[in-house]
């Protein structure tokens, strides 16, 4: 087994609380949150990054899948593995898997995707606030504490706070290491401003490190966030697809920002799929790319090497001079995991999962992805209300769109 350095995240959350700042986090992202991006966006700034969201029992029991949902490398660190779990064997044992590899874990109560919902993970936690409390106490118990337990939670009331505040303290008491919320209750959608006073009310009534997120698109969103809220750390998803340079300062992608992306791919090679790296330059190249470019780059077909030559034709990336920050990150760590205790674990109740839960089926490359599909359509759109558009105008890609993950 290679080793891996460990960052401890409490301390990290101690030295900017010294500094009287916050921590800049990069959101789990369904297809987008992964190795390849988390390099990029931490040469911006990132003081913290998340994998994907995981499907434990899917980690648990396929080579295949944690083959496809974590890579790493040495210096993919602070780095906390993010699980959708809705009992305790699948997230314990996740979490004794993927241990060596990562600074902590993060059980996903927030995603309200219909899919999660309906399958008991994400949102629907927040229905079982004991169970929440169990699968985070048992975790927390068998794990040393310089590793990070923590979960990410949203709103239950945007009116009420009484209860959310209720369901907090529980969490807190289970011993986790810092809690995310989302400003927003699963049934808001993203055209709702995020309530910042309530997550302020949140801070102020426990003690562990809060993180908030919700409509971070600027380095001041994050400011004013922290300002507003006196949380620990500020959690940003949409605004850095749109710019993964956010968190240093940078108001749109930077051409430097897409060249160094075009360089991570090129070097990840078949490491990274065509989908993830072709999605990754259509929202970051929003600003650099007029209408009828970005039609161009959406429908290219699956050749890596047609979407590295369109950057290159339409991107001034060579252009841009010696990049002194930039440098080849490390090959991939080769991850081994044991199912020792798994298989044990399952073999105590009957070969089976526990009563009232299932199997997840769900598979984040089956399709295109909800939050693409609506931003292509977007575009679709404005290039039929306008189809004599001038050709060096660009509109704003990211002013809304459908749900992708817990944002």
């Amino acid at each position: 087994m290679e080793e891996k350095l460990k960052t401890n995240i409490s301390d990290l959350f101690a030295a900017a609380a010294e500094r009287k700042t916050y921590l800049k986090i990069c959101a789990p992202m369904v297809r987008y949150s992964k190795l390849e991006f988390r390099n990029l966006v931490r040469s911006y700034g990132t003081d913290l990054a998340f994998t994907s969201m995981i499907m434990a029992d899917s980690f648990c029991r396929s080579e295949k899948a944690r083959l496809n949902e974590f890579t790493t490398n040495k210096d993919d660190t602070p780095l906390i593995a993010q699980f959708a779990a809705n009992n305790v064997v699948d997230f314990l044992s996740a979490t004794e898997m993927i241990f060596p590899y990562v600074d902590g874990v993060d059980l996903n109560c927030g995603c309200p995707q219909r899919w999660a919902m309906a399958e008991g993970y994400g949102s629907a936690m927040l229905k079982t606030p004991e169970l929440m409390a169990d699968l985070l106490g048992t975790v927390r118990r068998n794990m040393p504490s310089s590793f990070s337990v923590s979960v990410k939670v949203r709103l239950l009331s945007n009116s009420q706070l009484k209860e959310t505040i209720d369901m907090c303290r529980k969490l807190e008491a289970t011993g986790i290491t810092f809690l995310t919320v989302h400003g927003r209750t699963a049934a808001e959608k993203t055209n709702v401003p995020v309530h910042n006073d309530a997550l302020r009310e949140i801070k102020q009534s426990i003690t562990v490190p809060m993180v908030a997120n919700g409509d971070i698109f600027t380095l001041q969103d994050a400011d004013h966030m922290h300002a507003e809220t006196l949380c620990d750390g500020v959690m940003a998803a949409r605004g850095m697809l749109s710019n993964p340079a956010l968190f240093s300062g940078c108001k749109s992608t930077p051409v430097e920002c897409v060249k160094r992306w075009l360089r991570i791919c090129e070097q990840a090679d078949t490491d990274i799929t065509y989908m993830c790296m072709h999605h990754h330059f259509s929202f970051m190249t929003e600003a650099l790319l007029p209408k009828r470019r970005r039609c161009e780059l959406n429908s290219i077909s699956k050749d890596k090497r047609d979407v590295y030559e369109f950057i290159r034709t339409h991107i001034p990336v060579d252009e841009v001079g010696n990049d002194t920050h930039w440098k080849r990150h490390p090959e991939k760590i080769s991850c081994s995991y044991s199912e020792l205790n798994f298989r044990q674990r399952l073999a105590e109740h009957g070969g089976v999962i526990p009563s009232g839960t299932v199997s997840s089926t769900y598979d984040p490359e089956a399709s295109e992805g909800g939050f693409f599909q609506s931003k292509r359509t977007e575009l679709d759109q404005k290039q039929a209300l306008d189809a004599v558009e001038r050709d060096d105008d660009a509109a704003d890609f990211m002013d809304g769109g459908g749900f992708l993950f817990d944002e």
